[in-house]
């Protein structure tokens, strides 16, 4: 066993402090949300909060790598499993593509205030929003390795980076409070800005275009970035494929999970409110919004503990983002509807390697030739459509296997999962109409991925081929007998039992 306790903590505060105190919360307060932002925050995290009830009662229930993916393939079937796994891998590895091109940007800025010159040959490569990036691939490679080469290598780094970063992130809220402005905050809601440009209708939220508001701030602003800002809680489900290499994953996965979530919304919130306590929502400069903040404070120093925070904290988000994608892929394979060789465990590092490798080269193909950065909102729409099937799931779960062990059981049931339906959806109705539309364009082509290789290959169908008469498992297909976390963990085959 790879994950303690104290090291799933870790596990998801590493992969959600990241991209949302460093540069998402100040983009979204200049430009949709102002000192709004803090609502949007606090709205994210209770939705998030909502949605890891429902996710730590399934993984403590099914306790095996794949996280709602498998969930889903238990309770509902292949189908929605697919639908949902496909889901789960534009999430991820748009994520991991995203946060790693940020990483670039921050490492870029930090050599500079820093006053290290890069040769020309190298300075043009680095640091870029869109083309080729050599910090961006630099990142990338170097973290699939660490994951290929099996958990307890990143495990280690993992706690030595956190602990730093969050002491980083600390000195921002104490530093940030001294220069605490109230009458910042007195706009709170911005008054509306609409639209002036036909094209910018198809960016503008969904519920907005419906009620016929199309541009920014006001209400509709304040809801608009909270859906944008799930971005930054996203990750907190990785921790559940972790589960078949932690140490009694029915209760600590739970417990991982939620204190997780809970220490990020806290530092989250108090963050978002120094940063716009210190500087007027419109004069935040969205590409360094907390770095300017202190610059226009005095504290010029604070500018390095920014930019290393930063490094070290997207450093983590992408290592977490590999690992829950890895683990993902692993469960698909194994159950047949992608390649089945993903799914082959390296005996030396007891970690799936060849899954590892093949998501760090999409990876990096996907952040060196797109422009992730407009793509981001995928990544949320992506997140809020899984946890919807989680809180779905709970509800069916309970229905149909009311005697499941469960070492942790959701809250005021069915009333819990249904706030997270609610919830959800009103985040995904909040999202830009274009996204949308990527997103329909994106499980289309999976679903025909499914109808061509998938329903054909799965482990489902093979058994159906071979015994025809015979019913096929209510609890999903049998997996191999030696998962990640070594032999007789996949909850699948405990369960059959």
């Amino acid at each position: 066993m790879a994950y303690r306790r104290a090291d799933l903590v870790v596990l998801g505060i590493g992969v959600m402090i990241g991209a949302g105190i460093f540069s998402l919360a100040g983009r979204q307060a200049a430009t949709m949300a102002g000192p709004g932002v803090i609502l949007s925050f606090m709205i994210a995290g209770i939705t998030s909060l909502l949605v890891a009830f429902c996710v730590a009662e399934l993984s403590s229930a099914m306790p095996a790598s794949g996280s709602a993916y498998t969930f889903t393939y238990v309770i509902f079937g292949e189908v929605w499993a697919w639908v949902v796994g496909w889901a789960l891998v534009m999430e991820l590895l748009l994520a991991a593509a995203t946060v790693a091109r940020a990483w670039s940007l921050y490492a870029a800025q930090m050599l500079t205030d820093f006053g290290v010159r890069l040769p020309d040959v190298v300075a043009g490569m680095v640091g870029r929003h869109t083309g080729f990036d050599l910090f961006t691939l630099f990142i990338l490679v170097i973290l699939t390795i660490v994951v290929a080469l099996g958990a307890r290598v990143g495990l280690r780094a993992l706690w030595i980076i956190v602990i730093a970063k969050l002491l980083a992130v600390g000195a921002v809220i104490v530093v940030g409070a001294l220069h605490f402005d109230r009458r910042n905050l007195a706009a709170i809601p911005v008054p509306p800005v609409p639209a002036e440009k036909a094209e910018e209708a198809l960016h503008s939220p969904l519920l907005g275009i419906v009620f016929g508001q199309t541009g920014a701030f006001g209400w509709f602003g304040i809801f608009a970035a909270s859906a944008v800002i799930t971005f930054a809680y996203i990750g907190f489900d990785v921790v559940a494929t972790a589960a078949e290499e932690a140490e009694d994953a029915p209760r600590s996965i739970p417990q991982g999970i939620i204190r997780a979530l809970v220490i990020t919304t806290v530092i989250y919130i108090a963050v978002a409110l120094v940063m716009v306590g210190m500087t007027p929502y419109d004069r935040i400069d969205t590409d360094a919004p907390l770095a300017d903040a202190f610059r226009d404070a005095g504290e010029g120093f604070m500018v390095h503990v920014i930019n290393i925070g930063a490094v070290l904290g997207l450093t983590t988000v992408v290592l977490v983002l590999l690992v829950g994608l890895t683990r993902v892929l692993f469960s698909m394979a194994r159950d047949g509807l992608i390649p089945r060789s993903l799914s082959k465990i390296n005996r030396s590092y007891h970690s799936p390697t060849r899954a590892t490798l093949v998501i760090g080269f999409l990876a990096i193909l996907l952040a060196e030739f797109v422009d992730v950065f407009t793509l981001e909102p995928l990544v949320v729409i992506g997140a809020l459509f899984v946890f919807i099937s989680v809180a779905g799931g709970v509800i069916r779960m309970r229905q149909t296997m009311p005697n499941l062990p469960r070492g942790f059981r959701t809250p005021l049931s069915p009333g819990v999962p249904i706030a997270s339906i609610a919830a959800c959806l009103w985040l995904m109705v909040n999202l830009q109409l274009i996204t949308w539309v990527y997103f329909i364009i994106w499980m289309a082509f999976g679903v025909l991925v499914y109808l061509v290789y998938g329903r054909r290959n799965s482990v489902l169908a093979g058994m159906a081929q071979s015994a025809p008469e015979a019913p096929a498992p209510s609890a999903g297909p049998p997996g191999p007998p030696e998962g990640p976390g070594g032999p007789g963990t996949g909850s699948r085959g405990r369960h059959r039992r």
